[in-house]
């Protein structure tokens, strides 16, 4: 249940959803802290992990890299791949169901911070196969 108080949070203090290619922290999310237009969170990706070609329908998505460096790819509206490199301080935006994927090429971890509006649509990542749910304070 939502707790509408927590208003300041930490990745460590929420469950994340643990993949083979980083994690995913929600910080932000009707579940957590009842935010009701989006969510949002932080993606941890290790060297030379990245998720794949996906997209959030009916949703757009703002990815804001803290550290890091990689490629990301977002989709034209032809659906042919736009694909640059990015590092700290790139705000990369995502138009609603675009297609898009995130490519840690860096010699260290890759942080982004992740907005999804509407909320939402980061749920049915827990469909993956290698989906795990990460306890709060675990790796």
């Amino acid at each position: 249940m939502a707790d509408k108080s927590k208003v300041f949070v930490y990745p460590k203090d929420v469950s994340a959803f643990g993949f083979d290619w980083g994690r995913l922290a929600l910080t932000v999310a009707p579940e957590v802290n009842g935010a009701e237009r989006f969510s949002g969170g932080v993606v941890d990706l290790p060297s030379g992990k990245g998720h794949t070609r996906h997209n959030h329908p009916g949703a757009e998505e703002i990815i804001f890299v803290i550290s890091g460096h990689g490629e990301q790819m977002v989709e034209d509206e032809q659906g042919n791949p736009v694909v640059a490199k990015v590092g700290p301080g790139c705000t990369i935006y995502v138009p609603e169901s675009r297609f898009h994927s995130t490519l840690n090429t860096g010699d260290g971890p890759m942080q982004l911070f992740v907005v999804y509006s509407p909320a939402g649509p980061e749920l049915v990542l827990r469909e993956l196969p290698d989906f795990r749910l990460l306890p709060p304070g675990k790796g």
